[in-house]
């Protein structure tokens, strides 16, 4: 004999030794304590978790609104050019750096390359006027040799830029 008809002929001669009272108050506590395990097991974790969605619903549609307007703008802008490149030449570095405040010993511009020569400059003046040139121009700084001088702020400074491709 297996376990389970063990168990099942052991509650049989249990509710045969009780009377027919008995036997309906132990059945109708019996369907109490399943309907007790299935409301716990199952349909309290359902309204729980539906509740808390609907709690949540309000902020996910915000959040799905900014997105939509975020993609919309994105769409929007990729439609746009970028801003026109300054030409570079070596007048319009020369204009550039006299803005700054920097005068150079010498400009030279070979195809990609601008090589840059400034004597007794301000390290600061010359720091500004390449981050305003990169930005304007879409050069890089591909070398760099920098000296400093016995007054404070003051260098020497070659600078080799070349121009970046397309973004």
């Amino acid at each position: 004999m297996s376990a389970l008809q063990r168990l099942r002929q052991s509650l049989l001669l249990f509710l045969a030794a009780r009377d027919r009272r008995e036997r309906i108050m132990l059945g109708c506590g019996a369907a109490l304590l399943a309907l007790a395990l299935v409301y716990m097991l199952l349909i309290d974790p359902a309204l729980a978790g539906r509740a808390q969605l609907r709690k949540n619903l309000p902020g996910l549609h915000q959040q799905v609104a900014e997105l939509q307007a975020l993609a919309s703008e994105a769409a929007g802008l990729s439609g746009k050019t970028a801003a026109p490149v300054m030409a570079i030449s070596k007048e319009s570095i020369e204009t550039s750096l006299a803005r700054s405040g920097l005068a150079a010993q010498s400009v030279v511009v070979t195809g990609d390359f601008i090589k840059v020569q400034l004597a007794a400059a301000s390290f600061a003046g010359i720091v500004n006027w390449l981050g305003e040139t990169q930005a304007n121009s879409r050069v890089a700084v591909s070398d760099a040799a920098i000296t400093a001088l016995s007054e404070p702020g003051s260098v020497n400074a070659t600078l080799t830029l070349q121009r970046r491709q397309s973004e």
